[in-house]
């Protein structure tokens, strides 16, 4: 008997049976911490490894799971956690989830009756000991050495200062106290009147919660008997008044921040011009290096140059030069008061273009750099379309007396325009989402100056989107996912077509 069958036979099952449970307690400890579509997309992913790596019906797929398993974590989740805050409130005023809002208002604190004590902080080594001295007494308490490192909360005991035979180093000075000043927030120090929590910069004093819970979900000011109820609807604790409390909390508004984009004037007159802009300059980025990429390709495939081997280098550079350096060498050339290229038009014909100013020339200036940025790829594809070509084509038209247009608009573009389809798509759909240029070079400037909204004429989506999301002053995360997701239904509609053309393409070849 083999030795080593007992092991063959039950190792395996064992081992899943490991990873099952070590998944298990991994999904639990995810719901538990509120993440419910995180824990949904690896309990999927866990259950599809159980069966593909058990199931003799699943071998074939055993070797594709973890690019299966990389694609519903690192696409699929992201994207459905996207879309899943579009139908929310999420932004900077409502960070919080509903528990941990509430949470916030009963931690709140209010002075109490009792006694007050002031507090100096002495050095003791790397560590700290607290003195406290009741206002209206000689008495006087000192507390343990404390390492004062973190701002966790810790409940401290102060012994009377005649127990504690030491001898105290000179208090902190006033920089060093209030740099101290967030760690001492966190310290709850037992007295034999009660307790005491850190009420300025020099006293501790009794404390209690400024509100009570009620039986309804409302809570209850101690000091003014007034009320706040949660309203649900707009994510926020409410006084009577109306008055909204912060922080707000999320909750699902439906489809309300998709309504807001396409009706809302603050948000749907910048959203119309973007996306005419947006649509605008992914087309023009693809036609301009497209077609200077296939011209360039073209005269390198004259046999009568010279040195082409040296053009087709220099002329490959801006490829091999990574893109943020190339934007950044951009914004300073034109620069408005020092850039060269502004330099040179004022010595020519005495004119300096206001590049970052003006919108028509701000939108001329990302098109440069973009064909600049794009061409040699475009150059490079076009160049090994060109070899596929048959020469036969070129005699037989030399031979009837055609001359260079001829060729190109009658063999040369026909012939590479099919295959290069697919690609030009592609290129459309990059620029569509060209973030990384309008960031370095505009960052969307000039703004619009009809508009309160954060829009500026240079503006993609996908920066509008990011502005919206991260530097207006609202920081409205719901409205962000949501115009991302509009970019998504974009996206995933032209590369639909691009498949379309791909398998038109090829039923064409064959």
């Amino acid at each position: 008997m083999n030795p080593n069958r007992p092991l063959q036979r039950y190792g395996g099952p064992a081992l899943l049976l490991l990873f099952a449970a070590a998944s298990l307690y991994l999904v639990t400890a995810v719901y538990a911490a509120g993440q419910t579509l995180l824990a949904s997309i690896v309990l999927l992913i866990v259950a599809l490894a159980l069966w593909i790596y058990s199931s003799a019906r699943t071998y074939a797929f055993r070797y594709l799971f973890p690019g299966i398993a990389a694609a519903l974590a690192f696409v699929v989740f992201p994207m459905l956690y996207t879309m899943d805050i579009g139908f929310t409130n999420y932004s900077s005023k409502n960070l919080l989830d509903f528990p941990r809002a509430t949470q916030y208002f009963l931690d709140e604190t209010s002075r109490a009756e009792g006694a007050t004590y002031a507090f100096t902080v002495h050095p003791d080594g790397r560590q700290y000991r607290l003195r406290f001295e009741q206002a209206d007494s000689a008495k006087a308490y000192l507390s343990e050495p404390l390492a004062l490192a973190k701002e966790t909360p810790l409940t401290i005991k102060p012994e009377p200062a005649e127990n504690v035979k030491i001898a105290l180093a000179d208090p902190v000075p006033l920089k060093e106290l209030i740099a101290l000043q967030p760690r001492l927030k966190a310290l709850s120090v037992e007295m034999p009147d009660g307790h005491l929590r850190m009420t300025g910069l020099r006293e501790f004093a009794p404390v209690q919660p400024l509100y009570e819970k009620q039986p309804d979900g409302a809570l209850k000011n101690r000091e003014t008997g007034a009320l706040i109820k949660p309203n649900f609807k707009t994510g926020f604790y409410e006084t009577a008044a109306g008055e909204r409390l912060q922080p707000g909390f999320q909750v699902g508004i439906g489809l309300e921040n998709y309504k807001r984009v396409f009706t809302d004037p603050k948000f749907s007159q910048p959203f119309a011009r973007i996306f005419g802009w947006t649509v605008g300059f992914a087309a023009l980025s693809m036609f301009l290096t497209a077609a200077l990429g296939m011209l360039l390709a073209v005269l390198f495939n004259w046999d009568s140059l010279r040195f082409k081997t040296a053009y087709r280098t220099l002329l490959f550079l801006p490829y091999a030069v990574p893109g943020f350096i190339s934007i950044l060498v951009f914004k300073g050339l034109f620069n408005n008061n020092f850039g060269e290229i502004n330099l040179i038009l004022d010595a020519l014909f005495g004119i300096k273009p206001a590049w970052f100013s003006d919108p028509l020339l701000a939108k001329s200036m990302l098109l440069i750099v973009n064909t600049w940025l794009g061409y040699p790829y475009m150059m490079l594809v076009c160049m090994g379309l060109l070899k596929s070509i048959p020469a036969d084509l070129y005699e037989a038209s030399a031979v009837a007396g055609a001359g260079p247009l001829t060729n190109f608009f009658r063999i040369t573009l026909p012939l590479l325009i099919k295959p290069l389809t697919p690609l030009l798509i592609a290129c459309f759909a990059f620029n569509f989402n060209n973030f990384v240029l309008i960031s370095l070079l505009t960052a969307g400037h000039p703004d619009f100056l009809d508009t309160t909204a954060p829009a500026g004429t240079t503006d993609l989506l996908v920066s509008y989107t990011y502005r919206i999301a991260f530097q207006d002053s609202g920081q409205n995360y719901g409205l962000a996912a949501s115009i991302s997701t509009v970019i998504f239904v974009m996206v995933a509609v032209i590369s639909l077509v691009q498949m379309r053309f791909t398998r038109i393409a090829e039923e064409e070849k064959r």
